[in-house]
């Protein structure tokens, strides 16, 4: 990232943008960094100004205490002034969340494009995200980041065998070096349901994205999105899951934006 700006709260915010025309903000997802969507920013920089930033308490960004998603909306109002005023929004998994909040607070927004937002479908998976919040805070609270990091990647639904590999991965330091961050995404979720009143007061139009091989209650979410917004549209991806390729998928958000 090489270039920073200051949020409200006077969080340090690190940024970095590639190519011209109307703007594009990427927002990442859980345990992840600008550098997380970089490959997805340089296809759409061929028509765009695209821009990709860490989240506060991540990467080369800074943090201040106490979190609210109100700072984090501030965040993205900073970074669209900073830009020129205006922009469009992405946001892949959880970051999907806070893209859609911050188009409901009045931030200039011309379009909101979300990929796989992982809202709850069923009074079962809302009783498991009560469960993860509870589990997740303990664990913070008591500075166990690698068990914080576990439940996370359990709550997504990798097997043990898998996320014991991944904790003897290179990879597992920089997760457990965000781990606090995983209370931040748990907050943009809120209690994990579709919020119907909150998107409906979304003005601008939402593309609501999901892959056709990734399981049928993604689906239904991303479908529950563009159904509750004034504006919305839902789409599939063939033969695309969570980690969509930004192949597939840069096509996709630039017809849209471009509209």
């Amino acid at each position: 990232m090489d270039k920073n700006i200051s949020s409200r709260d006077g969080t340090s915010l690190a940024y970095e943008s590639a190519g011209r025309g109307a703007t594009i903000v990427l927002v990442s997802g859980a345990l992840s960094t600008g550098g997380t969507v970089a490959p997805l920013a340089a296809r759409l920089s061929e028509g765009f100004r695209v821009v990709v930033y860490d989240r506060r308490g991540r990467g080369a960004s800074g943090d201040t205490a106490p979190y609210a998603v109100e700072r984090e909306v501030e965040d993205l109002a900073a970074l669209i002034e900073s830009l020129g005023g205006e922009a469009a929004l992405y946001g892949v998994s959880s970051g999907g969340a806070l893209a859609l909040r911050a188009a409901a607070s009045g931030l200039p927004v011309r379009h909101v494009a979300v990929y796989e937002t992982p809202y709850a479908m069923s009074a079962e998976d809302l009783a498991e995200r009560a469960r993860y919040t509870e589990e997740l805070t303990a664990a913070l609270t008591e500075g166990r980041r690698g068990d914080a990091v576990e439940l996370f990647l359990r709550l997504t639904g990798l097997g043990e065998a898998v996320i014991q590999s991944a904790r003897q991965s290179p990879m597992w330091a920089g997760m457990e070096s965000m781990a606090p961050s995983l209370a931040y995404d748990d907050a943009v979720m809120g209690d994990g349901s579709v919020p119907r009143e909150l998107l409906s007061s979304i003005p601008a139009p939402v593309l609501s994205i999901a892959g056709d091989a990734s399981p049928a209650w993604m689906r239904e979410a991303a479908r529950a999105i563009a159904e509750s917004v004034p504006r919305g549209t839902y789409r599939t991806l063939e033969g695309q899951t969570h980690m969509v390729e930004p192949d597939v998928l840069a096509p996709v958000l630039a017809d849209f934006f471009k509209r």
